[in-house]
């Protein structure tokens, strides 16, 4: 069973728009603390994105995307949303989901289950 999805990803310009989209079965999404968003661009190491806490509300973010992506969760819908504004090609990269995270958000060890990923690729 899968538990968490990922889908939104794609191929754009410069300067446009993406949302990326997280849904988890509702253990998994209500599981630790947080939930975040991290990604691995061509040749780099993973880095942490955005982070959003179970109880909503508290969001964290990466300075690289701060003012321009924006986390938020439905709670209704067991989802978690990374809205990507301003695209830069900085910014292609695997981005990936992760669940049950528990300690320091910027961590990639803190987090207990990861999607599969879905690709962003912006173009100059």
């Amino acid at each position: 069973q899968v538990q968490l999805a990922e889908s939104g990803g794609g191929s754009v310009e410069a300067g446009e728009s993406l949302r990326l989209s997280c849904t988890a079965d509702r253990e998994t999404y209500y599981s630790g603390s947080f939930m975040g968003w991290f990604r691995q661009g061509p040749g780099k190491q993973l880095e942490e994105v955005a982070a959003i806490l179970t109880g909503g509300g508290v969001t964290y973010y990466h300075d690289s995307v701060k003012g321009r992506f924006t986390i938020s969760r439905d709670d209704a819908e067991n989802t978690v949303y990374l809205a990507m504004r301003s695209l830069k090609p900085e910014d292609t990269a695997t981005y990936s989901c992760a669940a049950g995270g528990v300690g320091n958000w910027r961590k990639s060890r803190a987090y207990k289950t990861w999607g599969q990923g879905t690709q962003v690729t912006v173009s100059s």
